[in-house]
């Protein structure tokens, strides 16, 4: 049971499970919608609700998938009836991925009346080839719709979610949705590269050589999109995540020191309408993960839900949490986590701000590390902070190899 005699956690991510087909590139846990499984979904996720619930007082608050949007209007109501009965909601920031072929002005409204204040749409392409060819179930036109039912509901943060180095898409192609996507305002734009994940379609189509991969496309493709996004209004803060310029607003904590006004601007702060909920997880903080095959993190223990959604249900009809594994980490383990993530970002590390999180110094415990990235070109390193350069940010996960000890 929760520890209520502790600090509340303020981070809450629920995965939900369904979608009405499985796309090409996914290899997160998902599987095809069947009404009498959502259900029982429904009420287990509410009963896994009502056992954290005292452990709880959320900030941010992200419902992602799987496809959340697809619950039907009674189902979203039974969970926010169920959160509103255990003081869950309120948060700053209550984000839900939705599919473009699954908004409703009715359900965008039920949403919107609950706290719902951010909705991150899974766009993709505004290609009909390059939907069709990444197995998406709605169209470009749907796109354009769902986004105004959005407004007219009343959310004025929306995120925009692309996909580049799609097989056959060229630079024509990526420059057009980018310029469509741009022009339609949105708050948060986040686009990632196609990635073949072991046991998925389009990773089987790669090794039937149905297509290449094209390395130096696809770095184009990701310098285009940095500068279109600029362009546009946004600033990147993360390697594939831009927010509106606005109002700028401090990183998670007390960031850099004395330096040019210029560089506090580049180094020590975030847009406004950055995803508060992911720069949590990049700057190393605890939150609960509920749902099938959701991961938390709380108080140095990372637990794992089973990836199987009727096994989940059979475990919170029992009374008890649906945990597959947890595993206590080290210290230092979680530090060079922390350390990786948090180099995701274009602020970095400042060094102050990383012992404060970790109780580690980055001077100390990963100096030949740091000097190898600084070396090959792939970071910058200052008295006061520690960060990646744009073409660091390109090759990240390489980085950040270099920390998970």
């Amino acid at each position: 049971m929760p520890d209520s005699s502790t600090t509340p956690i303020t981070s809450l991510y629920v995965h939900v499970p369904f979608c009405a087909q499985k796309c090409v590139y996914c290899a997160f846990y998902s599987e095809a919608s069947s009404g009498e499984l959502v259900n029982r979904y429904v009420d287990g996720l509410v009963r896994e609700l009502e056992i954290v619930a005292a452990d709880l007082k959320p900030r941010t608050v992200f419902f992602g998938g799987g496809t959340p949007s697809l619950l039907n209007l009674r189902q979203w109501e039974t969970i926010l009836r169920a959160m509103e009965k255990f003081n869950l909601l309120g948060a700053e920031e209550f984000t839900v991925e939705s599919n473009p072929a699954t908004v409703s002005a009715d359900k965008a409204k039920l949403l919107r009346d609950f706290g719902v204040n951010r909705i991150s749409m899974g766009v993709q392409s505004l290609d009909e080839k390059l939907l069709d060819r990444l197995g998406r179930i709605h169209s470009r036109e749907t796109v354009f719709k769902s986004f105004d039912i959005l407004r007219r509901a009343g959310f004025e943060n929306i995120n925009l979610d692309l996909m580049f180095a799609i097989p056959t898409q060229t630079m024509e192609i990526w420059r057009d949705t980018l310029n469509e996507a741009a022009a339609m305002q949105s708050e948060h734009l986040s686009s990632y590269e196609v990635i073949y994940e072991d046991d998925t379609p389009l990773f089987h189509q790669l090794q039937a050589g149905e297509f290449s991969v094209d390395e130096d496309l696809a770095c184009d493709m990701y310098n285009e999109l940095i500068s279109h996004a600029t362009n546009a209004g946004f600033q990147q803060y993360e390697i594939a995540n831009f927010a509106r310029v606005g109002k700028m607003t401090k990183d998670e904590g007390q960031m850099i020191g004395p330096e040019s006004a210029s560089s506090v601007i580049r180094h020590s702060v975030i847009p406004e309408r950055a995803s508060k909920h992911n720069v949590n997880y990049w700057r190393g903080g605890d939150y609960y993960g509920l749902g099938p095959s959701a991961t938390g993190y709380v108080r140095g223990v990372r637990t794992k839900n089973w990836s199987n959604t009727q096994l989940y249900c059979e475990q919170l009809e029992k009374g008890r949490r649906a945990i597959e594994s947890s595993e206590e980490l080290s210290p230092p383990k979680r530090a060079g986590e922390i350390a990786a993530f948090g180099l995701r970002m274009n602020a970095g590390w400042p060094f102050d701000e990383f012992k404060r999180v970790t109780r580690f110094d980055l001077r100390q415990e990963w100096d030949s590390e740091m000097n190898q990235l600084s070396e090959r070109g792939w970071a910058s390193r200052t008295e006061n902070y520690f960060q990646l350069t744009p073409q660091g940010l390109r090759f990240a996960d390489a980085a950040a190899e270099l920390f998970l000890k």
